[in-house]
């Protein structure tokens, strides 16, 4: 059941501490968990050289004084954030070029100390960049099999068919998997949730997208909402303040008891068992954090409880 998760390691190495985030890895591969995520530009806001990369490198330590567990994780990483200039994001984002797609990934790949990552993500859209280009870019990089699958992150679904339409037409191989903030609670019409990007929400565009195109994976990044679903110091954002929010939370409520759970598990179990199915990224800073996540994609929802909580808005 761990494969349904993704642990999120976007802290570790700078918020976390190696001796934290290596206790997170293990016991997630002692769970059986399989996908870790992060990026290149992780977490250059929170390490005073204005650069990231301090998350692949620390996942490479590990990798290294741990013998065979590469042969036992996958490894998904994104291009296309990093700043060039210390800092100063996102005016002088490495962008989206067939130049920084090679240079981010043999960046990622020496602080992995790997040779290849399973999936590879364009972090966010590059206007400056003809489209054509990085699809280009990124089909080179699958045909020397340095990269397994290929994704998109917080770009628009347009921007993610087209590229798909210009990969078949050229023959290449085209994105398979589109990550997106995704999470249980739905904020007010014509609102967005404010910690992501632009076009990184899930919509119901996006839904009637990948229904039909079911070779499109959806992965799920700020499932938990930061903690807010549980957590009483952490109030929800202003876009949630609607009476929809309190039928929803209302219905949570009602399963969490049914199934002897609580709020975050039951998003879990709807996110991994719904149509379109979802990957959820977790980022956890704690063992038990951690442990919740794994119950909650374990938690399996009767079909009535599952049309109760799609049904509430």
């Amino acid at each position: 059941m761990t494969e349904k998760l993704a642990l999120g390691a976007m802290l570790f190495g700078t918020v976390q501490d190696e001796r934290r985030s290596f206790e997170l890895l293990d016991r997630f591969v002692d769970a059986g968990g399989v996908w870790i995520d992060t990026a290149d530009c992780y977490a250059f806001w929170d390490h005073p050289t204005g650069f990231g990369g301090q998350s692949e490198a620390l996942l490479g330590r590990w990798l290294a004084r741990r013998p065979g567990v590469r042969d036992r994780v996958r490894i998904s990483t994104k291009v296309g954030c990093e700043p060039t200039v210390a800092g100063r994001f996102p005016e002088t984002a490495e962008g989206l070029s067939a130049g920084a797609v090679k240079k981010g990934i043999e960046a990622s790949l020496r602080r992995l100390g790997t040779d290849h990552v399973e999936l590879y993500w364009a972090h966010m859209p590059d206007p400056a960049t003809p489209l054509e280009e990085t699809v280009a870019a990124f089909d080179e990089l699958v045909a020397a099999g340095t990269v397994g699958r290929l994704g998109c992150s917080n770009h628009p679904v347009w921007q993610l068919e087209r590229a798909r339409q210009l990969a078949r037409a050229h023959g290449g191989t085209g994105f398979t998997a589109v990550q997106l903030h995704h999470t249980y609670l739905q904020p007010r019409p014509a609102t967005r949730p404010t910690v992501v990007h632009r076009f990184g929400a899930v919509t119901d565009e996006v839904l009637h997208y990948l229904e039909h195109h079911p070779d499109v994976a959806l992965w799920a990044y700020t499932p938990l909402l930061g903690g807010r679903y549980t957590r009483a110091d952490r109030p929800l954002p202003a876009e949630y303040d609607h009476p929809g929010t309190v039928r929803r939370l209302a219905v949570l409520d009602e399963i969490a008891a049914e199934t002897g759970t609580n709020r975050n598990r039951v998003v879990l179990a709807w996110l991994t068992g719904g149509n379109p199915a979802a990957t959820p990224v977790v980022g956890v800073s704690t063992v038990e954090q951690l442990d919740e996540a794994i119950a909650g994609v374990s938690c399996e929802l009767t079909a009535e409880q599952r049309e109760r909580l799609d049904s509430a808005v």
